[in-house]
């Protein structure tokens, strides 16, 4: 599906000044270019061209709130400095998947001053020597690459909230085992009392049945020695 056919349905009766997100992934660009996105777009937050066949963001309309931005698996070659013009606000960059290949070219991102996170991954420049190092020197605003800060530490993201649900589910988890326990209990009690009453009743019955033996042994003798004494 075309670029400017598939924004017009992600609309669904909506005026484009009534978008905050906007996701386009996988239909296709014309000529390399965007299409179909216009100034009218003031409120996009967030924006997502993935594999959509872009060569270049000439075309990137003016976009003032845009926060984040994905662009991945494209074929990107230049053209960064328009983000600067167009999105001033920019913290989120990803261009991983890109041909993106020299540090000039990233260089071009340096007016971004909005810009904390960006993503190079899988682009030719990720193997140039001391890649890392040189994008936090040319880019001093950013502090996560490719999802790391200059630490190797991890940015963070939805995984601390998974974690949170993990931690709520154990407690959830703990909470229904207790109660599977008690219910356990109650009917392991349950079942020894039934136990003990079945066992005394047959102590009792089984007390019965001797009395009534000696009651009727006795009776026997008595009636033997009434035959002697005759």
């Amino acid at each position: 599906m075309e670029m400017k056919k598939r924004i017009s349905l992600e609309l669904r009766n909506r005026t484009p000044a009534e978008v905050a997100e906007l996701v386009v992934d996988n239909c296709r660009s014309s000529d390399g270019e965007i299409e179909g996105l216009t100034d009218e777009f003031k409120e996009l937050e967030f924006l997502s061209m993935v594999n959509v066949g872009l060569t270049s963001l000439a075309k990137l309309p003016t976009l003032p709130k845009l926060r984040k931005l994905e662009l991945s698996d494209n074929n990107i070659l230049g053209s960064l400095e328009t983000l600067a013009e167009k999105s001033a606000n920019l913290t989120y960059l990803n261009l991983s998947g890109n041909k993106i290949k020299e540090l000039m070219m990233v260089q071009l991102l340096h007016s971004q001053t909005n810009l904390k996170s960006l993503d190079l991954f899988n682009c030719e420049i990720t193997t140039l020597e001391d890649y890392r190092e040189s994008i936090f020197e040319l880019l001093p605003q950013v502090t996560y690459l490719d999802g790391f800060d200059a630490e190797d530490n991890e940015a963070p993201d939805s995984e601390a909230d998974d974690d949170d649900d993990d931690e709520d589910g154990e407690e959830g988890a703990g909470q229904l085992g207790d109660y599977e326990e008690e219910e356990e209990d109650e009917e392991g009690s349950e079942g020894g009392e039934v136990g003990l009453s079945y066992l005394m009743k047959e102590d009792i019955q089984e007390a019965d049945v001797q009395g009534e033996k000696r009651k009727r042994d006795a009776e026997d003798e008595g009636e033997d020695d009434d035959e002697d004494d005759d």
